[in-house]
Formats: C-alpha cells, sequence, structure tokens
C-alpha cells in the first residue's frame, strides 16, 4: 500500500496505525526504537519539529520502506550532488557547509 506523506501528521497516523495493527503499546516501542514515549507521541500526534532522522529509523523498525521520487531531470543535480560529499568524505572533511 502506498501512500503521500505530505504532513507529520501523515506519517504520524501511519506509524500509529502500524503499532497498533501490530498490538504493541506505545511505551514498548519507544523503548526499542530507542527513543522516549513523549517522543513516540509527537510524532504520532503529528509534531511539526519531530527529528527526521529518529522518524526514518522508526520506519524502518516497522518494515516502512521510505522512498523519494525525484522528477528524472533532478537526475545530474543529484549526482553531482553526491560526487561532492564522496569527494568530501574521501578527503576526510566532515564539517562541510551545504552549498547554495
Amino acid at each position: 500500500m502506498k501512500i503521500a506523506l505530505r504532513t507529520v501528521e501523515d506519517a504520524g497516523l501511519a506509524i500509529r496505525a502500524l503499532r497498533k495493527q501490530a498490538g504493541i503499546r506505545i511505551d514498548d516501542f519507544a523503548l526499542t526504537a530507542h527513543v522516549s514515549k513523549q517522543f513516540m507521541t509527537d510524532l504520532e500526534n503529528g509534531k511539526p519539529t519531530v527529528q527526521m532522522g529518529k522518524v526514518l529509523v522508526l520506519l524502518q523498525n516497522l518494515g516502512v520502506k521510505v522512498v523519494m521520487e525525484l522528477p528524472d531531470t533532478a537526475a545530474p543535480a543529484l549526482e553531482a550532488e553526491q560526487g561532492r560529499r564522496a569527494r568530501r568524505k574521501a578527503r576526510g572533511e566532515t564539517d562541510a557547509k551545504p552549498d547554495a
């Protein structure tokens, strides 16, 4: 099943449904996902300031595959950014500022 995620609320509703369908209590899931119960509550209620990295980890833990569908015209720009990142990593740079 594919759903469009436009807001944190969309993701929170889906995560709550998956958690409940699996029969997992919110505090138990928070414990196994290494996040606080408050974070889980905020996420499931659609708080727009939740940390994206934690959300992605939670989705992976629930078996949800997250995909970004980019326009084909973005491929050259994406490949250029991936090349820049690889070169910075090869030089050992970790705090590079993003290009405008």
